[in-house]
C-alpha cells in the first residue's frame, strides 16, 4: 500500500500530527492495532471497514463511509478491503477538541460515525475527495475543510492541556505527573479533570500511552533484541510490570510479539505498520 502524508499548516499543526491518504492492495488485511497517542479521522472511499474491540463486550462495527475514533487506552482489530482507499487525520491526544462539539470522554474507546459529529456533512466531504485523483489533492480538500471548523476562541484549558501534553509528547511519557503540574501551577486533580475533558484520560493514562509507543517503534524485530534494555530505555523500571503492558497493549509477549514481526516483516516506509501489527 501507499503511504501519503503531511503535517498541516498552522495552527492546525497545533493539534494534528498529520492527514494521509492511504490507498492499494494491503499486504495483511487485518492489523491489530496497540493503543497509541493519537485521536483519528477517516473517511473511507473504499468498500466497507470492518472493526473489532479487544473488549469482547463491545459488538464489531463496520463503516462504509467514515468515522471518528478518539484516543484508544487498549488495542483493537480493524480489517481493510481490497483495495484500500482512505483519507485520515491524526491528531494529537488534545488535538479533536477544537474541532468536535463532543466531550473527549464520549469518544475515547469508540469508533463514532462521522455524521454523528459533523452532522450531514460526510457525503459533501466523500465527494469532493473521491472526485480528485492525485493524493496532495485530497489532502488540500480534508485540511481546508480541518481549517473551517478550528474554533476561533480558545476551549476553557485547552491550552494548558496542550502545552502539557507537549511536554509528555517529547519526552514520550518520561515527565512524572507531580513535575507536569507543578509546571502547570495546578492540582493532580484540576490537570486530571482537564485532561479528561479535552483527551478523555488522565495525564498518567496519556504519559503511559507515549511511552509504550517509543518502544514499540524502537524495537528492530529482525535483530537480536535485549528486552530489558529496552524496557529499561523507555521508562519501564519494573520488568514484571512492563511484561504485563506489553500484553495488554499488544495481546502477545515480547517474545510472541519478535515472533510475529519476523513472520511478517513491516513494509519498508510504511509508518502505519510502525505500531499495528498483522492480527492471526
Amino acid at each position: 500500500m501507499e503511504y501519503v502524508g503531511k503535517v498541516p499548516a498552522p495552527p492546525l499543526d497545533r493539534f494534528i500530527d498529520d492527514i494521509y491518504c492511504l490507498s492499494g492492495v494491503p499486504r495483511h488485511r487485518r492489523m491489530n492495532v496497540p493503543p497509541m497517542p493519537s485521536a483519528h479521522l477517516f473517511i473511507n472511499l473504499g468498500g466497507p471497514v470492518r472493526l473489532w474491540d479487544s473488549d469482547p463486550a463491545v459488538p464489531p462495527a463496520v463503516f462504509a463511509d467514515g468515522w471518528f475514533m478518539g484516543v484508544w487506552t487498549r488495542r483493537f482489530v480493524v480489517e481493510y478491503p481490497t483495495p484500500v482507499r482512505v483519507v485520515g487525520v491524526h491528531f494529537k491526544p488534545w488535538g479533536l477538541a477544537p474541532f468536535v462539539d463532543v466531550p473527549a470522554s464520549e469518544l475515547r474507546d469508540r469508533w463514532v460515525p462521522v455524521d454523528a459529529v459533523w452532522q450531514r456533512s460526510l457525503e459533501r466531504i466523500r465527494d469532493r475527495v473521491a472526485g480528485i485523483a492525485s493524493a496532495a489533492g485530497a489532502l488540500r480538500v480534508l485540511e481546508e475543510e480541518l481549517r473551517s471548523r478550528l474554533v476561533a476562541a480558545p476551549l476553557r484549558g485547552l491550552d494548558l492541556v496542550r502545552h502539557t501534553g507537549g511536554r509528555l509528547e517529547t519526552s514520550h511519557g518520561a515527565v512524572p505527573v507531580g513535575a507536569l503540574t507543578d509546571a502547570a501551577g495546578v492540582s493532580a486533580n484540576r490537570l486530571a479533570t482537564l485532561f479528561k475533558s479535552h483527551v478523555g484520560v488522565t495525564p498518567k493514562r496519556v504519559a503511559r500511552i507515549y511511552r509504550f509507543a517509543r518502544l514499540i517503534v524502537s524495537v528492530d524485530a529482525l535483530g537480536a533484541v535485549d528486552w530489558p534494555r529496552v524496557a529499561h530505555a523507555a521508562g519501564y523500571f519494573d520488568q514484571a510490570h512492563f511484561s504485563r503492558e506489553f500484553k495488554d497493549f499488544t495481546g502477545h509477549t515480547p517474545t510472541g510479539y519478535l515472533a510475529l514481526r519476523r513472520r511478517f516483516p513491516a513494509e519498508p516506509g510504511f509508518p502505519p505498520d510502525l505500531g499495528p501489527m498483522p492480527a492471526e
